[in-house]
């Protein structure tokens, strides 16, 4: 289960690692805590009042072309930027625990063994994303759910990206915000990359990332500036390919030592193995691996 703030979240952070579970015969499912109704977009789009809708429409489609078909929302108001939203029925006003009481449910019922959620910091520090991380952990700690990975980047090579961008003029060419992407933002965002403990190869997934990232089209148009959406749906496939060649992950409790792991089922396997050599409690264990893949599961 992959829990996101936004739609569209979903295709920037993790749409890699979701298609290559799916691939692999995972059932994937996809929440968003919001519609994503106070994202920024065309007045087209927004002057009917639907944007939300649309929006969710979006993360059906995006969903479709990682292989996810279920996709639920919680139901809460997108906070916006503003961390200071007065709105109570905004998701970074909710109450931690009623929130994850909402998503331990979901947990309960997909008998989900991995959740993916954000870093402690919500990558940008957005308020909605903050909140996805407090209440994910306790989503997890209600249900159970034995691996909880914070989707999260490793900002070295992209600061350094950035600067190259920045000191060359690029950045000012292509039309984007400085201030949005300036390499001083991303030197604080996101985990300290010593804390990363899975780097997921995703490269052969590009073209599924690309058509997730493109279905959320309200989000690649603005009626002033540039958005990041539009630029990355724009990049060549071989550039695309290289930029989006890893998907990083900080797991729960898991001290990181020696290379980053390149399976987000990595704990669990180990597990099952541990389990075989003594005997498998039937208590402790629901799933049993099967089948040509090593990480395919069948409900017992």
């Amino acid at each position: 289960m992959s829990f996101h703030a936004h739609p569209d979240d979903e295709a920037l952070l993790t749409a890699g690692t979701l298609a290559r579970a799916a691939a692999d015969g995972h059932r994937v499912v996809i929440v968003t805590a919001t519609d994503g109704a106070a994202g920024l977009a065309r007045a087209a789009a927004t002057a009917d009042g639907r944007l939300g809708e649309r929006r969710l429409d979006e993360l059906r489609r995006a969903a479709a072309a990682l292989g996810c078909g279920d996709v639920r929302h919680l139901g809460y108001a997108d906070s916006g930027l503003n961390a200071d939203s007065s709105d109570e029925a905004a998701f970074s006003q909710a109450d931690p625990q009623e929130a994850a009481a909402r998503l331990a449910a979901i947990l309960d019922e997909t008998a989900a063994d991995v959740l993916t959620v954000y870093d402690p910091a919500g990558g940008y520090g957005h308020p909605d994303h903050i909140q996805v991380h407090r209440v994910g952990l306790l989503a997890a700690e209600r249900a159970g759910t034995r691996v909880v990975l914070e989707a999260t980047v490793d900002r070295r090579p992209l600061v350094r990206v950035l600067t190259v961008l920045d000191r060359t003029g690029i950045l000012g060419r292509l039309g984007v915000d400085r201030a949005e992407w300036s390499p001083e933002r991303f030197a604080r965002a996101f985990s300290a990359p010593e804390r990363i403990t899975h780097r997921i190869p995703t490269a052969r997934f590009a073209t599924a990332k690309r058509a997730a990232m493109s279905a959320h089209a309200t989000q690649a148009g603005a009626d002033h500036g540039v958005r990041t959406l539009a630029v990355l749906v724009r990049l060549p496939h071989f550039v695309f390919a290289r930029v989006f060649a890893h998907e990083w992950f900080v797991e729960k409790g898991r001290q990181p030592h020696g290379p980053a792991l390149d399976d987000i089922f990595a704990t669990l396997r180990v597990a099952a193995r541990d389990d075989g050599s003594r005997g498998t409690d039937p208590e402790r264990s629901r799933w049993k691996l099967v089948g040509s893949a090593p990480f395919i599961k069948r409900r017992l």
